[in-house]
Order: C-alpha cells, then structure tokens, then sequence
C-alpha cells in the first residue's frame, strides 16, 4: 500500500516536529544544568564573600592590638602603628571581596554553553532550510 503525497508530507512534518520538541526540550534540559552548576559555584562565591569577612573581623580584632603593641615597643607612635596594620588587613580583604565578586558576575551564571547550543541549532536548521 502506497501513501499519498498528503500523508507523506504530513509524515515528514510530524517528524521533524517530534525532532525539533526533542532538540528543544533537551537545550532547555541542558540550560537547567548549566544554571544549576552557576548557581553552585555562586553559592561558592558568597562563602568567600562571607569568609572573607570573617577572616577581616578577626583580623581586626586580634592581630591588630598584637602588632600594634608590638610596633608600638619597636618605637612605633601608636596611632601611626595602628594606622598602618589596618592598611595592610583592608587590602587583604579587598582581594577576598574582589574575588567573590567576580564569581557572582551575572555573565559567570548565565548558561553560555546552552545559548551557543542554541545558535549553533538555530544556523543549522537554517542552513538546511536554504539548501532546499
């Protein structure tokens, strides 16, 4: 029994309609992914950010009044000690804010591998069209 063009044609659209749904259905499986594991790693980065801070207070709490007496029997007026130690402990945690920071880019979240996925499909399904 032959098909008629009608129900070949139709055949072939419902194909590539059930091709089309799966290819899309497995980029957004794939987008789902990827923010998932962004999300992580931005997870990651607020405990640096949180770590950071905690690394600062401490600092600040301890080593300060330590080195600050210890520059301030070296010869050291205290302020001046004190002014210098806090320097060098606000630089530091700049570099853990700064390093935190980065990682929460919302560029670093965004499913970029999904999205050139996505293009790469997109001038696929065009560059068949134009060959027909």
């Amino acid at each position: 029994m032959t098909k008629s063009p009608n129900e070949s044609t139709s055949s072939l659209l419902g194909d590539a309609m059930a091709h089309v749904s799966a290819l899309v259905r497995g980029e957004v499986d794939l987008a789902r992914a990827e923010i998932d594991q962004n999300l992580r790693r931005a997870g990651t980065a607020i405990g640096l950010l949180v770590a950071a801070l905690v690394v600062a207070l401490t600092a600040l709490n301890v080593l300060v009044g330590a080195i600050v007496a210890g520059l301030s029997e070296a010869g050291m007026d205290p302020g001046w000690a004190a002014f210098a130690v806090g320097v060098v402990l606000v630089i530091v945690a700049y570099g853990f804010v700064q390093k935190g920071l980065n990682d929460l880019k919302l560029s670093s979240i965004a499913p970029s591998r999904a999205a050139a996925n996505v293009q790469r499909d997109v001038e696929a399904v065009k560059g068949a069209a134009n060959a027909k």
